[in-house]
């Protein structure tokens, strides 16, 4: 056997090993966009913000699909793309307007509990079935967004409010997205870029402001970024179990809490790393339930297929 010969096992580790890689490039890259997003908002704003973002990301994206020979035409449902749409672009533009505010690890620790709110809901929309475990996990995480938010008179400020609306239309656009599975992943895409951009054109004029040589590269450097960082986390899924490198994705309140106070001296309280520690920890309890059930689907399947008589 040659040494150049990588047995399946060897073959499945390397990919998972790159798919978390992969996963890790594609966070700090999103981490870093925050970043930029959240310096270029206190100057420009989030309608030109979006709307500049969104020129640099279709520069990107149309060639991409131009060459996979993705269709241009209408989708199928093209209702609910609408909805998609329009749920994309209010939680981007929430996210910009939170920021503008807010502490960036603020915003992502309400960000983070996307995904309690997808469990949540898709027992109501999508049909599925939630056992006590994962109720015990949803409550959790929602716990955690209590400790995070803590409402009072004093604490529960609009800017904290408009976080908590954009991560809530977060969790809608996942549970759309889950309905439109079928679609293309460039047709999603350049639906959420087009609504965007539209959004911008409409605000950009209203309070435009020329932004200098530097300014403009980073508003254009946003929409790139998070192009290649949208690349890095659909490829690394598609290499790698997605119960394996999904985890990863909440190490993205850590590069919100280190480059927040790098860049812009924000110091996270107290509450909000409770809070984001709860709501992490929800979610990697939904993600382990969520393995442990695939395991037991696929071993009652094994226990159902008759297994054949030998000649």
């Amino acid at each position: 056997m040659s040494h150049s010969t990588l047995s399946p096992a060897h073959k499945v580790r390397s990919g998972t090993l790159v798919g978390i890689g992969l996963m890790l490039l594609g966070v700090f890259l999103f981490a870093m966009n925050d970043v930029m997003g959240k310096w270029l908002v206190a100057t420009y704003s989030v309608g030109q913000v979006l709307l500049l973002r969104s020129i640099a990301a279709l520069a990107v994206l149309l060639p991409l699909m131009r060459r996979q020979k993705v269709p241009f035409a209408i989708p199928p449902q093209p209702g609910l793309h609408a909805v998609r749409i329009t749920l994309s672009t209010l939680e981007v533009a929430c996210f910009y307007w939170a920021v503008t505010y807010l502490p960036l690890a603020d915003v992502m620790t309400y960000y983070l509990a996307g995904p309690i709110y997808v469990a949540a809901f898709a027992a109501f929309w999508l049909g599925e079935k939630i056992d006590k475990p994962r109720m015990l996990a949803i409550a959790c995480g929602f716990v955690g967004v209590l400790i995070a938010l803590r409402p009072s008179s004093a604490t529960l400020s609009l800017p904290a409010l408009i976080a908590l609306a954009g991560s809530l239309f977060y969790s809608l656009l996942m549970i759309t997205t889950r309905k439109l599975r079928e679609t293309h992943d460039a047709t999603l895409v350049l639906g959420q870029i087009l609504g965007t951009l539209i959004f911008g054109l409409v605000a950009a004029p209203l309070a435009w402001v020329t932004p200098g040589p530097l300014d403009l590269i980073g508003l254009f450097l946003l929409g790139i970024v998070s192009m290649t960082a949208h690349v890095c986390v659909n490829r690394s899924l598609k290499i790698a179990p997605a119960s394996v490198v999904a985890p990863y994705q909440y190490t993205l309140i850590v590069w919100a809490i280190v480059l927040g106070y790098l860049a812009f001296g924000d110091v996270v309280g107290f509450w909000t790393l409770v809070g984001a520690a709860v709501i992490c920890g929800a979610g990697l309890a939904l993600l382990l339930l969520e393995r442990e059930a695939a395991r037991r689907g696929r071993e009652a399947k094994d226990i159902e297929t008759p297994v054949l008589p030998e000649a």
